[in-house]
């Protein structure tokens, strides 16, 4: 994950949800904080707000930035503007702008931040609230309400998880090698079965395999259209006294979409102020998605396990020159593979009430969008379970589970111009 957070969306809904997201990031140090008698814990999520930069090199990509620009202006994105090639030229004197028509940057709100300093921020907070967080692996099986009769409604009644006691874990922790840990935590599990009133699916990619365990793989219950897809990200290091005197290395560079290609790249770590004299640290991270061709789903994470190098040859250090000279000169220092949930209908989220298990509230497919809109599908969930099914702070009726099927009332949900 490139840690990301932008408003620059064309729906309305993806808006909200990243400017609630947005606030949420900029007050997460005092809504996160944990109240200890001698202490308070206090997270840093890092949230740089450095931007996000959106170029178009067409008429029909300049028309899509101008409307989605008008929609976010609406919706409350006061810092984002609209630059010409001059302007673009301006205020990122690094950027090649020869075949750019129109740019669309947030100034403030966007930007990036830790991702996994949100996540154990969160964590421990609903822990310090009296959360009971169950160690254990993936649901093994689960009961449902399916007798056919008038009562035969289709809700889950309990699910069933694998755990191991916490004695085990301390004794295998203390004594053994990892891998004979795995090993002995195979041996030592078992089965605990929690009654529930509601389940909520946010397994991510793997949300359909959670759903094939609550169901017994009843092939007659609609799917959820989300699957595993693979995606790489690169560090790399750009040489900061560059031989070309007109090749200027960016001090801070927003996270930059470049046209036609759709190859991203920011800065990454720490950055130094252009007017402190001091040089910049050239470093960036990139990532672009596979083409349509290559961009299938993956059946065994150990494809995770290697890096697709060639994007880097063919698709990003290509794209990357274009648009920045300065990357002429660069190294990749290392990479890394991760997995993508990726809804197949519309890469948009799913936030929704399955119509055959009403006790299943899904929050799926998110696209890459999902941590940035955390914050909201947490809200917006929490306000379904409590107000039966209704939304209160933002209506995401569009994010319906009724677009996902043939015969559903709902329509996809496109984004216009946008990655």
């Amino acid at each position: 994950s490139a840690g990301g957070v932008r408003q620059q969306f064309s729906a309305a809904e993806n808006i909200q949800m990243s400017l609630y997201g947005r606030d949420f990031l900029r007050d997460a140090a005092r809504l996160l904080s944990v109240h200890h008698p001698d202490h308070d814990d206090v997270v840093d999520v890092q949230f740089r707000e450095h931007g996000y930069l959106f170029l178009s090199s067409s008429l029909e990509g300049k028309r899509q930035l101008e409307q989605n620009h008008r929609l976010q202006k609406s919706l409350g994105c006061r810092d984002h503007v609209l630059l010409t090639p001059l302007q673009l030229k301006e205020r990122f004197p690094w950027l090649n702008v020869e075949d750019i028509l129109l740019g669309s940057y947030g100034a403030k709100g966007e930007g990036w931040f830790d991702p996994w300093a949100l996540i154990r921020g969160l964590r421990a907070k609903c822990l310090s609230l009296g959360v009971e967080i169950v160690d254990g692996g993936f649901p093994v099986s689960a009961v449902r309400n399916c007798d056919g009769g008038n009562n035969g409604n289709g809700r889950i009644l309990s699910v069933d998880i694998a755990q191991q006691s916490q004695q085990h874990k301390q004794r295998q922790q203390q004594y053994l090698k990892p891998n004979q840990q795995q090993e002995k935590q195979q041996q030592n599990q078992q089965i605990v079965r929690y009654n529930v009133q509601n389940v909520v699916n946010a397994a991510g990619a793997h949300c359909q395999n959670l759903l094939n365990t609550l169901t017994g793989n009843d092939t007659s219950i609609h799917p959820i259209p989300v699957e595993p897809r693979k995606r790489c990200v690169f560090f790399f290091h750009c040489a900061t006294h560059q031989q070309d005197p007109d090749a200027i290395v960016p001090h801070v560079a927003p996270l930059t979409v470049c046209p036609v290609s759709n190859a991203y790249f920011r800065s990454e770590g720490l950055v130094t102020d252009p007017s402190s004299g001091q040089p910049p640290t050239g470093n960036f991270l990139c990532g672009v998605s596979p083409s349509r061709e290559e961009d299938r789903a993956i059946d065994d994470l150990d494809h995770l396990d290697f890096v697709d190098h060639h994007l880097w040859e063919d698709v990003l250090w290509p794209a990357l020159y274009h648009r920045v000279p300065a990357f002429g000169e660069v190294k990749v220092k290392s990479s890394w593979a991760g997995v993508y949930e990726y809804n197949t209908i519309d890469q948009n989220a799913i936030i929704d009430f399955h119509p055959e298990i009403p006790n299943l509230l899904l929050l799926n497919g998110f696209s890459g969008h999902g941590l940035q809109q955390s914050p909201a599908a947490g809200r917006a969930a929490s306000e379904l379970l409590e107000n039966d099914g209704r939304f209160v702070t933002l209506d995401l009726t569009r994010f319906s589970f009724e677009r996902c099927y043939h015969g559903g009332s709902g329509s996809p949900v496109f984004e216009a111009g946008i990655v």
